[in-house]
């Protein structure tokens, strides 16, 4: 399937794949997609920032590649390693005037020795795939700095092999959950769009498209609640994931009501944080019956 021309037809078939985008949403991503520029999505946790770069690459039949940002995170984690045991055994296999003849150097250093990470693999696949860079804001400076040549270009030179392009860029989604600042050369590279916490009535609809299952009363008592957990002071705020699973939860037991003992049975879908559910616990009866 083609990538959309329109704003409502990017909207309308990722609705088909589950995922309700605002027209903000759905106008970066379709630039994103139409003049191959990076988006980065930033928000709080459990907005949908991952889930969109899923629906997209199901929607559109494209190679989901995903690079998971972590502290420490290196070059040849991301781009690309040498297979140095297979190299190791193909040396031991050669006989010693094999290992004297330049060809037969010269296939210790192919391709079939390269062990792909997930931007080479992208910069392969090219528009075939959609390229999800997830939580880049835990990666450190430097990282960021080579992120920022390899996405400009799209093609990296391996001095063993000689230089691999992609014929055409792939989509690219990046991740941030602002645990720090990005620099401005990433951002300047970058499309940009804040996802908050919707409102009630659209996170309503959200649930019940994600969870057709569950009955609108029950839904919108269980939103209601997660508004009212939401303006709490927490650590951790539940997200739009949290609430689809707390009706899920709920649902599951076969609940048609949010009460305050159902609350207590089943927080744990909601809160994920020791103190917070301390706090919580407190006010289960006062939150649910606003619900």
């Amino acid at each position: 399937m083609e990538y959309p021309q329109t704003v409502g037809e990017l909207t309308d078939q990722l609705r088909q794949g589950g995922y309700l985008a605002d027209r903000g949403l759905a106008t970066a991503l379709l630039v994103s997609l139409s003049l191959h520029r990076p988006v980065l999505l930033e928000g709080e946790v459990g907005v949908g920032k991952t889930e969109i770069a899923k629906v997209l690459a199901s929607v559109y039949r494209r190679r989901l590649i995903r690079l998971q940002c972590y502290e420490g995170i290196d070059t040849n984690q991301a781009l690309y390693e040498w297979d140095y045991a297979r190299q190791m055994l193909q040396i031991r296999a050669l006989s010693e005037r094999q290992a004297a003849d330049e060809q037969s150097v010269d296939k210790l250093f192919g391709p079939k020795f390269l062990l792909e990470r997930p931007l080479l693999a992208a910069i392969r696949a090219g528009d075939q795939a959609v390229l999800l860079i997830d939580e880049i804001d835990r990666a450190d400076d430097e990282f960021e700095a080579f992120l920022l040549e390899v996405l400009s270009d799209f093609q990296i030179s391996i001095p063993e092999i000689g230089t691999i392009a992609a014929t055409a860029p792939p989509a690219v989604i990046l991740t941030s959950n602002r645990t720090r600042e990005l620099h401005d050369a990433l951002r300047r590279r970058c499309l940009y769009h804040w996802i908050g916490y919707p409102p009630a009535e659209r996170e309503t609809e959200i649930v019940l498209l994600r969870e057709p299952s569950a009955t609108q009363a029950l839904t919108r008592k269980v939103v209601s609640a997660v508004h009212r957990l939401r303006e709490l002071d927490l650590a951790k705020p539940p997200g739009v994931a949290e609430t689809i699973d707390w009706v899920r939860t709920l649902g599951f037991l076969g609940e048609s009501d949010l009460t305050a003992t159902g609350a207590a049975d089943t927080i744990g879908a909601v809160i994920k944080d020791r103190d917070d559910l301390d706090l919580v616990r407190d006010q289960l009866e006062e939150i649910t019956s606003g619900a």
